[in-house]
């Protein structure tokens, strides 16, 4: 395991370039990012350890960042004060863009993985917008009517957009559909409701995993086009088909003592998934979509199960990402004991056949 320490700066997110395997770049607050200045690390992995290329400090929180798909040394960052700042890592000190148009805290950002000309970003102002570098103004607002807290493109569509916000609802955006009414909403999903089928009678014995709660967090299965993961304030994790909204969550991963704050589904393995949490630990996860489980039992249906824990954090774990090249194990998390920490996810799965699907 290795580990870079974010002296002074609470980290809030993390994320592996797209473009190298040994750049990693950290969005950080000072004082939990309640008040004072922000800071942008980007890290490089050395034979010596972590060291830091450079950082960018700014005057409020960073809450996320994204790496551009089209311009290896261009970082964007959502801010506490509204603004959204892009960063040039061959310059120095300055953005070489800013926008400011939401109202509220940027809290989320994410760039468009297909296309690569554009990125989205959500914020408490109830509002997503989608954004290109090349212009000064947002291309598209889309409403939410709630503190919106994740934002992202789905990896398979460069059209389709998603969120999930504070009403505890998930929300498809689909950009070809016209703007009308709707503001090109095609689907929400209430986050909260019980799943229809065998599992059923198990979730309904826990009366906290139903009632509505703030969302935190979601993904998109890298591999899967209609599978999505949502989690935040109650602790669970939940998968949907957005084939079928009504049918409620597919899978429910419970085991979190605290809200979940960020998932990243595996970029190597389609039913693996990697999850950040309040209680200070990062846990691994297969949704049972082999049916047996990594130890060679059936699995209950319509849960998960989880394969192994992380807990060398000692506050909040903010962010988690995976790497993209080489073995399929390195992630990368933060949190607000000041440290970045890179390890392996098979180093503490407990006897498990990871990535034997």
């Amino acid at each position: 395991m290795l580990e870079f320490r974010t002296q002074g700066f609470n980290g809030y997110a993390v994320k592996y370039s797209p473009f190298f395997d040994s750049r990693i770049a950290v969005a950080s607050a000072a004082n939990f990012g309640l008040v004072g200045n922000g800071r942008l690390y980007v890290l490089g992995l050395t034979p010596k350890g972590i060291v830091a290329e450079k950082w960018f400090d700014t005057q409020d929180s960073l809450y996320d960042l994204a790496w551009s798909e089209a311009h290896e040394n261009q970082v964007v960052v959502a801010a506490g004060d509204g603004t959204i700042k892009l960063f040039d890592i061959a310059l120095d000190q300055f953005p070489v863009q800013v926008w400011q148009e939401h109202k509220r805290e940027v809290f989320a950002v994410h760039w468009n993985l297909i296309t690569k000309d554009t990125f989205c970003s959500s914020s408490w102002d109830g509002t997503i917008k989608i954004w290109s570098p090349h212009r000064e103004d947002s291309i598209v607002t889309l409403p939410t009517h709630s503190c919106t807290y994740s934002t992202a493109f789905s990896p398979h569509s460069p059209s389709l957009l998603s969120s999930v916000s504070s009403d505890s609802h998930f929300r498809l955006f689909d950009l070809r559909t016209p703007a009308s009414v709707s503001n090109h909403l095609t689907l929400t999903i209430p986050l909260h409701a019980s799943p229809q089928g065998p599992t059923a009678p198990r979730f309904q014995q826990n009366p906290d995993a139903a009632a509505p709660s703030e969302a935190l967090t979601h993904d998109w299965n890298k591999y899967h086009s209609h599978l999505v993961a949502a989690a935040g304030v109650d602790r669970h994790i939940r998968t949907f088909d957005i084939r079928a909204p009504g049918q409620g969550p597919i899978s429910v991963f419970a085991g979190h003592d605290y809200a979940v704050r960020k998932i990243a589904w595996s970029p190597h393995l389609s039913n693996v998934l990697l999850s950040a949490s309040y209680d200070m630990t990062c846990r691994v996860w297969t949704d049972g979509s082999d049916a047996m489980n990594y130890s060679g039992k059936m699995l209950p249906g319509g849960f998960g199960e989880e394969l192994g824990r992380m807990d060398r954090h000692t506050e909040f774990v903010m962010g988690v990402d995976w790497c993209l090249f080489g073995a399929e194990g390195w992630c990368a998390t933060c949190g607000w004991d000041e440290r970045l920490l890179v390890w392996d996810v098979r180093d503490f799965i407990r006897g498990a056949r990871y990535g034997h699907e």
